[in-house]
């Protein structure tokens, strides 16, 4: 029953809180989602450093690259979540997200395993950007391999 009330929650927030556009995004519903999948969530705030836009980039640039397949089947949903938006208060604060953040989260049987990737992508995304992709494709690739 636990499980159950996590997943719903997650669920919903993951709903509600999904403000990206059709093509970054895609509109999740309900249905779609899958009980153990990975969650690529990115926040932001109104405004972005050059750094915060690479980490954007460099981040959709691997996933159309590399995941259209698991993006398609919603294995991998990616979201973009303006901290700056009323609406994204209840997932800021799950995150305890104050500024620019990437995480990649994986879920398996209702549970979340977070990975806050925020540190690694602000010491790479802008700087070195191949680096930056190639760890964040080893962390989606080995919690792949997990659910």
């Amino acid at each position: 029953m636990r499980k159950l009330f996590y997943l719903l929650t997650a669920t919903l927030v993951l709903i509600s809180c999904g403000n990206g556009s059709k093509k970054k995004t895609g509109e999740i519903k309900a249905e779609e989602l899958q009980s153990n999948r990975i969650e690529i969530l990115y926040f932001h705030g109104a405004q972005r450093c050059i750094t915060c836009r690479a980490i954007e980039a460099n981040t959709v640039a691997l996933l159309d690259s590399l995941y259209s397949k698991e993006k398609a089947n919603r294995k991998i949903i990616y979201q973009m979540i303006d901290i700056s938006k009323k609406e994204n208060e209840a997932i800021t604060d799950k995150y305890e997200v104050a500024w620019s953040s990437l995480f990649v989260n994986s879920w398996k049987d209702g549970k979340e395993h977070v990975n806050n990737m925020t540190e690694f992508s602000f010491a790479n995304a802008r700087n070195e950007p191949e680096k930056f992709k190639e760890g964040i494709r080893s962390k989606i690739d080995n919690l792949l391999k997990q659910l």
